[in-house]
């Protein structure tokens, strides 16, 4: 049976023909012999090893042929229109490239037609050039060339950009390696650091014109190439007919599913003694690692127990989903602790664990809150520490007898320490807590504190955070229940969080995996893993290349974080220095003085974006809370717009979406509007004014993240309506 090696021409043509190139390629894989594909070579073509075949009467596939021992593998170029499969066929070459050792599809170039009328050429004004940015920044032509194997055509016009973007817009033209190349290039990276990135190595032999090597062994040499990590973002070889089909129907969207880049493929497949964290910013692919690594790792042992976890529901339900859609074939596990792929939110997590746990969860719940509870299922409601601290007659400053400082205590300190006596709170240490406690004032939040827990006590109930701390105690005693655990979102989850999956896993080779960006922290306080025994020691990476957002709205979103001190989860300072794959219009800015003007502000974007052809789904507002959805929805609604307020349920056929930017996390649209950017309510600001500076600096950081997130949700075109204070 021969092998299919597929590119991303599949969406470059619509469904109906797409249908009937897949039933031909399925035929193909299945037996090249088959009557009716017509697999033929075409006579005085580039390269001897092109073929056509029917896809039925007015289409053709184009492809390559390379026998390897035997085994016979095509490589598909595209389907095209009859005459025009034949044109291509006739002018396309598949060679190695003799520098960097990568495959390159080219075009022999035909003999241009001479134009019948010259059009005349008005003068144009002598202006002073500027000085191109490759020049700039001190690259040549022999290191494009000759050390980077860019062909020397592309060379040319790389060294002709003025601009990021001009070059931004170059590398979009070209698949694979060589687009990659012109985007390191474009955001200044050294030539050693593309070379290494990509793993540029001269061939072994040098395939040079077919008649200078045995075609066997220039077909080896051009399998080879193609199974390099760099070629992989352009070629996949396809393993049987279902993922064959995937391919196929998939589209752009779905790239993910199959073409990854070199950096994104090295963290799939690799192995590491210990726990290991992916860093990266929005959009560059950290989620699309951690979908893979848990196939990679299902089909390295098909008994492995693998869990696949994340913050917060709707994450985990997409996170569910994509590993259904990347392989249907793997089935995910029917219970906590079982072989196969198990996704669940952390605090799902939790409550599995306390459930299958049963009885002898009682041990773990006086370890941690010192006495049992009569049930251990129920949740605490979320209105509990405004409750304890309106009912108290504390002398504890308005500062400190709030929600915000005690729950922070309670989940940062307390659970984590499992500290269940007056004593032990007065002994503990608070590290990174920014507020200073004396004695005096240790006894009365431990007061509030014993006041929280009396009374869920009496009602029988734990809190997300006692449940994950719990959970943690649990596992400790009876021992870990599964083989790999995959984070995403790590930013957003607490100590307990920390505790609990560490010991849910047993310490040793690929046991945590973990991908945050800490610049999308708006959930949680800042986590330090080595406190909680995650001990990182090196095996830490970064992923940088955005492939969602344009380079454009990117620019903005980073622009937001600026000022703002962040730290990752090993306590080192964050850094930025993101660049995108992708090139757009500048983000449409608006600043208006009234709620009425907002809302006619989103309501004249999102009808020009449908009246120039963007489907409503497509689109979506984001906004800061609930209320505002609804006004939002409303006022689109009334307008004539159609609309749907997104909480828990999904996007609407039809239908553009308005949600919060909380809820937007995880999600990506191709136009986005971000509305009331820049205002806070006169509640919020009370909150605020009440904090102390360290809570209130931290607030600000995660308010920024929260913007920054909704801005990078956007693909191709985002708008942002500013309401002055």
């Amino acid at each position: 049976m021969p092998t299919i090696v597929m590119t991303k021409w599949p969406s470059k043509v619509d469904g109906s023909v797409r249908a009937k190139a897949m039933d031909f390629l399925q035929k193909l894989a299945a037996d090249d012999t088959t009557l009716g594909l017509h697999v033929e070579p075409i006579r005085n073509s580039a390269d001897a090893r092109v073929r056509t075949g029917r896809v039925d009467l007015f289409w053709r596939a184009v492809m390559f042929r390379l026998d390897d021992g035997g085994e016979r593998h095509y490589v598909i170029h595209g389907v095209f229109q009859h005459d025009r499969a034949e044109e291509i066929a006739r002018r396309i070459t598949l060679t190695v490239n003799p520098v960097n050792g990568f495959p390159q599809i080219a075009e022999v170039a035909s003999r241009p037609e001479m134009p019948a009328v010259a059009a005349p050429i008005a003068p144009a004004e002598p202006a002073v050039p500027a000085e191109p940015l490759l020049v700039r920044q001190g690259r040549t032509p022999n290191q494009l060339v000759d050390v980077l194997g860019i062909p020397p055509d592309v060379a040319t016009a790389a060294l002709a950009a003025r601009g990021e973007d001009e070059l931004l817009a170059l590398a979009g033209q070209h698949e694979g390696w060589l687009g990659l190349m012109l985007l390191d290039l474009a955001t200044g990276d050294s030539i050693e650091s593309i070379t290494e990135r990509l793993e540029v190595a001269r061939p072994v032999a040098q395939a040079g014109d077919a008649t200078e090597l045995d075609s066997r062994v220039l077909d080896s040499l051009l399998l080879d190439s193609l199974k390099r990590p760099a070629a992989q973002t352009q070629f996949a070889f396809i393993d049987d007919q279902e993922e064959l089909r995937r391919v196929i129907e998939s589209g752009d969207l779905k790239a993910w599913r199959t073409f990854l880049h070199p950096e994104q493929r090295r963290y799939v497949v690799a192995a590491f003694n210990g726990p290991f964290r992916l860093s990266g910013g929005a959009g560059t692919g950290k989620t699309v690692v951690l979908i893979h690594r848990a196939r990679a790792l299902a089909r390295r042992d098909p008994t492995a127990r693998i869990v696949l976890t994340t913050f917060t529901t709707n994450l985990a339900d997409a996170l569910r989903e994509d590993v259904a859609e990347l392989d249907p074939a793997l089935a995910p596990a029917g219970h906590l602790g079982e072989p196969g792929v198990f996704a669940a939110g952390v605090d799902s997590l939790a409550a599995t664990v306390i459930r299958q746990a049963g009885a002898a969860v009682a041990e773990a719940v006086a370890a941690v809150l010192g006495g049992a509870r009569a049930a251990v299922n129920s949740r605490t409601p979320g209105t509990r520490w405004r409750d304890v601290v309106e009912a108290a007659a504390t002398p504890l400053p308005p500062s400190i007898a709030t929600e915000t400082f005690l729950s922070a205590e309670y989940g940062l300190v307390v659970l984590p320490n499992r500290i269940r006596t007056t004593e032990e709170y007065l002994r503990v240490r608070r590290p990174g807590r920014g507020v200073a406690l004396d004695r005096a004032r240790r006894h009365q939040v431990w007061d509030l504190i014993e006041a929280y827990r009396v009374q869920s006590r009496l009602d029988g109930t734990l809190d997300y955070a006692e449940a994950a701390a719990v959970a943690a105690a649990h596992l400790e005693m009876q021992g870990p229940l599964v083989d790999h655990v995959l984070v995403d979102e790590g930013q957003d989850l607490s100590p307990v969080h920390w505790q609990m999956l560490r010991a849910l896993v047993a310490q040793g080779a690929d046991d945590l995996f973990l991908a945050e960006d800490s610049h999308q922290r708006i959930y949680s306080s800042p986590v330090v893993l080595g406190r909680y025994g995650i001990r990182i020691v090196g095996r830490s990476r970064r992923l940088t290349l955005n492939y969602r957002t344009t380079a454009q709205n990117l620019r903005y979103a980073l622009g937001i974080l600026e000022g703002g001190s962040y730290v990752d989860l090993e306590e080192n300072a964050e850094t930025t220095g993101y660049r995108s794959a992708r090139t757009g219009p500048a983000p449409h800015l608006e600043t208006v003085d009234s709620l009425t003007a907002e809302l006619d502000t989103v309501c004249a974007v999102v009808r020009g974006w449908i009246k120039d052809g963007t489907p409503p789904d497509a689109i979506a507002v984001l906004v800061h809370d609930r209320y505002q959805c609804q006004r939002v929805a409303g006022a689109l609604t009334q307008a004539g717009l159609p609309a749907r307020e997104i909480d828990r349920d999904r996007p609407v056929p039809g239908r553009v979406s308005v949600l919060t930017m909380h809820r937007a996390k995880g999600t990506e649209f191709s136009k986005v509007v971000l509305a009331g950017v820049g205002w806070t309510s006169d509640a919020e600001q009370r909150r605020l004014a009440a904090l102390d500076p360290a809570e209130r600096h931290d607030a600000d950081l995660r308010a920024r993240s929260l913007v920054y997130v909704a801005a990078t949700r956007a693909r191709d075109e985002l708008a942002v309506v500013r309401r002055a204070p």
